[in-house]
């Protein structure tokens, strides 16, 4: 699970995903390599997604307080970074026991874990999983999303589609007409749009808000051209 940027509804969408697949009796897990901008009493990412879709089988394997990239918050805070290599074998023994194992990487494709340059592309290609991008719908998406698909495509890492995080209830032009162009950049449908705000839903409404925003590939019944003839209108 990667966006285009911090801000765009990846961990809705992630709680989304996993939501429908507990909905429907999977075993579901959901992964934080690395949570920023937090303190070790307050709440993260995963909370969210606890509260959202009711899931408690959730994995957070660091965490640095101040709002930057893993490895500038590990290196401001004085502490070691996310070793990569043991979150890998750490999804992989989760993925032994479940059916879905989501791992969500922190702001997005190429953001640095460590000093060497570790990414969630990185972990992505080592344990060969799709990635489902999050994109924001507005002016400027298109730029930041054609690079973070390139930059998928270079390292050979397989796209699970693209979903917008938060689709506002009065889309302007530029929302409107880049939905056509993010599907072109993606090749394929939108995999989902969720509506803004879902993430202040509680989780019987937010179930459902999932169900409509995302693709049946996914658990729901969004349909991919229903919501662009709506959004050319």
């Amino acid at each position: 699970m990667t966006g285009t940027g911090t801000g765009v509804g990846k961990t809705v969408v992630t709680a989304a995903v996993a939501a429908l697949a507990a909905a429907r009796g999977s075993r579901v897990a959901v992964v934080k390599p690395a949570q920023t901008g937090v303190a070790a009493d307050e709440p993260g990412d995963l909370d969210d997604v606890r509260r959202l879709a009711g899931v408690i089988d959730l994995h957070e394997h660091a965490r640095f307080p101040d709002p930057l990239s893993p490895a500038a918050a590990a290196r401001r805070a004085g502490l070691s970074p996310l070793d990569l290599l043991t979150s890998e074998r750490l999804v992989r023994e989760l993925a032994d026991t479940r059916d879905l194992v989501l791992v969500e990487g922190a702001g997005g494709l190429l953001v640095r874990y460590d000093d060497e340059g570790a990414t969630i592309a990185d972990l992505a290609r080592d344990l060969a999983a799709h990635v489902l991008v999050t994109v924001d719908p507005a002016l400027g998406t298109l730029n930041h999303t054609a690079l973070t698909l390139e930059a998928m495509a270079h390292r050979g890492l397989r796209l699970a589609g693209v979903v917008v995080g938060a689709w506002p209830p009065e889309p302007d032009l530029a929302c409107r007409s880049n939905v056509r162009d993010l599907e072109t950049l993606a090749a394929r449908p939108l995999a989902g749009a969720l509506v803004a705000g879902a993430g202040a839903l509680d989780a019987p409404q937010f179930l459902l808000a999932a169900r409509d925003g995302l693709a049946p590939a996914l658990g729901g019944t969004f349909d991919a051209a229903d919501f662009r003839r709506a959004a050319d209108h």
